[in-house]
């Protein structure tokens, strides 16, 4: 099936895990923060090898388990901004990338029909300073030739993450919708039940239905702790109105810190284990959540008892 049917239907959905933290912390691979981070290590032997390694623990949980399995191309800050400061500038980055995940993809044989490959792009500036971000129609032309890029690579669908303003996530859904391909939209959030920029959930959610078609096919939140996300859901400026009934997906973190403790830490935080893994099946049983993945402090570790539990619960 085709990815918009996948996500129209019941069955649970996983997608990867960490990625770039797992990369700083366990590899020995140093990573600039103002460059392109994991695009830039598809160009290098080591990168490539410890990133396939990555990919292939996630994939390797959703084949023994039977389920699709979502994975995104390395390219959260492969921006037209960044690849002119790098010494990649003169390559297509973000369809070298798709390639790469593909070739991991095509190398499972028939499991491979249930892998789906997200074209990846984040906002401009830092994903915990809503401050920085930038308007509508400056999100529209600074995002639209990555976007691009990605659409034309031959990604199943495009997805922008880490988004913590609503200005900056219209412009990137009308570059988006653009292209005719399906898309999703990932915000990072306050247990309040807003947006890093003050805006409530459904609010976003409403805004961008409203001026994006085709709109997106659905809605994620990332880089927040579950136990985060069920009392945004639960949130008194979250109520009323169906938007929420939009919101199906989480890849979240181990830790239930703030986004400016997160950033301010020297060191990855987590919280109790158990409690991970109960609030995420709390998601799936209040909320009828059925993507699952991990962000900040997850490894293929949680991935699998995740699955595990989930599937348990479900059976």
């Amino acid at each position: 099936m085709n990815f918009s049917e996948l996500a129209g239907g019941n069955n649970l959905i996983l997608t990867e895990g960490s990625v770039v933290e797992r990369i700083r912390r366990e590899s020995g691979i140093e990573m600039s923060d103002d460059g392109l981070l994991t695009a830039a290590l598809i160009y290098d032997e080591r990168g490539r090898e410890t990133l396939e390694k990555i990919y292939r623990q996630y994939l390797d949980i959703g084949k023994l388990n039977g389920l699709p399995v979502i994975v995104m191309t390395p390219t959260w800050r492969a921006n037209k901004e960044r690849i002119a400061c790098s010494p990649y500038k003169n390559l297509d980055v973000n369809a070298d990338c798709f390639r790469f995940i593909d070739g991991i993809r095509r190398s499972y044989g028939d499991y491979g029909k249930k892998i789906y490959v997200g074209g990846l792009t984040g906002c401009r500036h830092d994903a915990y300073k809503p401050q920085e971000s930038i308007s509508t129609s400056a999100a529209i032309e600074f995002h639209r030739d990555q976007i691009f890029s990605l659409a034309s690579a031959g990604i199943d669908f495009l997805i922008a993450e880490t988004l913590p303003a609503l200005p900056e996530a219209v412009g990137i859904s009308l570059a988006m919708a653009e292209t005719g391909k399906p898309y999703v939209i990932s915000f990072v959030i306050r247990a309040d039940g807003c947006l890093l920029d003050g805006t409530p959930l459904n609010a976003a959610i409403n805004g961008i239905d409203s001026a994006a078609e085709p709109r997106p096919l659905f809605y994620m939140v990332n880089c927040v702790h579950p136990s985060v996300l069920a009392e945004a859901l639960a949130a008194e400026s979250n109520r009323g109105g169906d938007a929420l009934k939009r919101l199906i997906g989480i890849q979240a973190n181990t830790s239930s810190l703030t986004p400016e403790e997160l950033d301010r830490s020297v060191s990855l935080r987590s919280d109790d284990e158990n409690s991970f893994y109960e609030s995420m099946k709390a998601l799936r049983v209040r909320y009828g959540l059925k993507i699952f993945g991990g962000c900040c402090g997850t490894t293929q570790r949680h991935m699998a008892k995740l699955s595990e539990i989930i599937l348990r619960r479900d059976k």
